[in-house]
C-alpha cells in the first residue's frame, strides 16, 4: 500500500502538469485568437476586444469570438473583390451593336439583326478595322481621302 507522502507527491505532480497544460491551452487560445482576428479585421479596437474576450473568459470567450468574428478573412474578401472586378471587366468588354444594342462578336462586319456596319476590312491585308480608321495599323494601308473630307479640312 502506497504511503501518504507518495500519494501527495503524485497528486502534486499531476496537478502541476494539469495547471501547466491549462496555462498552455489558455495561452495558445489567446495567440490563435490574435492571429485569427488580425487576418479578419484591420480595426485595432476590434482586435484588442476579441483578444481580451478570450484572455478573460477562455473557452466561453472563444465560443463568443467564433460566433461574433467576421465571416471571411481579409484575403478572402480581397479575392472576392478581384473576382467581382474581373466579372465586371468581362461585362464591359462585351461588344454591342451601336444600331440595335444587341451583343455582337468583335469579328463581325455587319450586325445580323439590324444590318448596321460594325467593321470594315482593309483592302490590302483583309484584316478587320474600326469604321473611322483611315490607316490600317497592320499593313499601313492608307485609305484614300474623299473629296468632301478634304474640302471640309481645307475650309476649317
Amino acid at each position: 500500500m502506497p504511503n501518504l507522502g507518495q500519494l501527495e507527491g503524485t497528486l502534486l505532480y499531476l496537478s502541476a502538469f494539469a495547471g501547466a497544460f491549462l496555462a498552455a491551452l489558455w495561452l495558445s487560445l489567446v495567440i490563435w485568437t490574435g492571429r485569427d482576428i488580425r487576418a479578419r479585421s484591420r480595426d485595432r479596437s476590434t482586435q484588442v476586444f476579441f483578444i481580451l474576450l478570450v484572455a478573460l473568459f477562455t473557452l466561453p470567450g472563444l465560443v463568443l469570438y467564433l460566433l461574433l468574428r467576421p465571416r471571411e478573412t481579409l484575403d478572402e474578401a480581397y479575392q472576392r473583390t478581384l473576382e467581382e472586378e474581373a466579372l465586371l471587366a468581362d461585362i464591359e468588354r462585351r461588344f454591342l451593336c451601336p444600331g440595335c444594342g444587341t451583343p455582337a462578336e468583335r469579328d463581325w462586319q455587319i450586325c445580323p439583326h439590324c444590318h448596321t456596319r460594325l467593321r470594315k476590312s482593309c483592302p490590302a491585308c483583309q484584316r478587320l478595322l474600326e469604321i473611322p480608321w483611315q490607316v490600317c495599323p497592320y499593313c499601313a494601308y492608307a485609305f484614300p481621302v474623299r473629296q468632301e473630307q478634304s474640302w471640309n479640312q481645307g475650309a476649317g
